[in-house]
């Protein structure tokens, strides 16, 4: 009877023993390991995405694909297809049986076809295109102390060659001593979020201080710099080839502005693209494809509103400071402007 309770034991103890080494064995009992995302972005433009997740231990993934959507597969294999335009970060979350889980994420950049939403190409010679341009008419210094007149003449704004010409000169005209355009397209085209292409040849000489910016549409409900500013170029001529990239709103106005430059080569004597990337989360500008000034967009920020063009060149003031005393003319080329979204 005593030996009969020893093996029983004994018996019972051995089995305890392989059930807890079977049950430390047990692959379901593990997290996933070795967890691997793959993506392939489509070439045609088309926002399809194929991702490939694979990890030891897995029964199913969750794709987090960085737009707000998410999908569960169990072969680690699915298609996705993005909307819009943009980089985003993508997370996949692996599951064993048990429910353990492992977390790995990547990044990717779908690239979507814009469509020209747009664009003056300045083909026609003449006056510019009335139904696309107006004019701010005037002097008194703008608010900057300049020193031009601004008219509606094509003196000072024509069309010749494919380009257009914003021509400052040198003249007595309704009590300034210069003359110039100050182009715009409001209440004719306006626009917010997108991409802008304006290509461009600047005017030299001291004291000269061309522009091609844009305001905030609601700029009579919301006076500067409530509405907002967003200047794509501008150039000083005591610094050619130096090109500022500027975003003026409240808190970050005038002179504190929220702005960058950079040095081009050949401002004056050749052309240059000046472009603005616009989304809901960044403001960018650059020229030639060469991004200088990115400012983070949000919701407390006017640049969410439409914003329409602007291009002018005026002379003195605040920014454009001493003028050239033997200064006769100068002109500012624009061979278009395309608006993409």
């Amino acid at each position: 009877m005593k030996n009969f309770s020893v093996i029983t034991i004994l018996l019972i103890v051995i089995s305890i023993t392989i059930g807890c080494s079977s049950k430390k064995n047990d692959p379901t009992a593990n997290p996933p390991t070795n967890l691997v995302i793959n993506a392939t972005v489509a070439q045609d433009s088309s926002g399809n995405v194929s991702f490939t997740a694979t990890a030891t231990n897995a029964v199913s993934y969750l794709f987090d694909f960085g737009d707000g959507n998410n999908q569960t597969v169990t072969t680690g294999t699915v298609n996705y297809k993005y909307s819009k335009t943009g980089v985003y970060s993508v997370s996949v979350t692996a599951k064993s049986s048990a429910g353990l889980t492992a977390l790995v994420s990547t990044q990717i950049t779908v690239a979507l076809p814009v469509k020209l939403l747009w664009s003056d190409e300045f083909n026609v010679d003449g006056a510019p295109d009335a139904t696309k341009w107006g004019y701010d008419l005037g002097g008194g210094g703008w608010g900057n102390n300049e020193k031009e007149y601004y008219t509606s003449r094509t003196d000072n704004a024509f069309v010749q060659g494919g380009y257009l010409n914003i021509v400052l000169k040198k003249e007595s005209y309704n009590g300034s001593s210069y003359t110039s355009a100050r182009m715009l397209t409001k209440n004719k085209f306006s626009f917010y979020y997108g991409h802008v292409d304006i290509k461009a040849m600047l005017p030299a000489g001291l004291g000269t201080w061309p522009a091609l910016w844009m305001l905030g549409s609601d700029i009579d409900a919301a006076p500067w710099p409530a509405c907002g500013e967003i200047d794509i170029m501008e150039q000083r001529g005591s610094e050619l080839n130096k090109i500022y990239g500027t975003l003026h709103y409240p808190g970050r106005s005038g002179a504190n502005g929220n702005g960058s430059t950079t040095n081009i080569q050949n401002a004056t004597t050749q052309f240059h693209v000046y472009s603005l990337d616009w989304s809901p989360t960044f403001v960018k500008i650059s020229v030639d494809g060469l991004v200088y000034q990115t400012v983070p967009n949000n919701s407390t920020l006017p640049f969410n509103a439409n914003f329409f063009f602007i291009f002018n060149v005026a002379m003195g003031g605040d920014f454009g400071g001493t003028v050239d005393p033997n200064f006769t003319s100068a002109t500012m080329f624009v061979d278009y402007i395309r608006v993409y979204q």
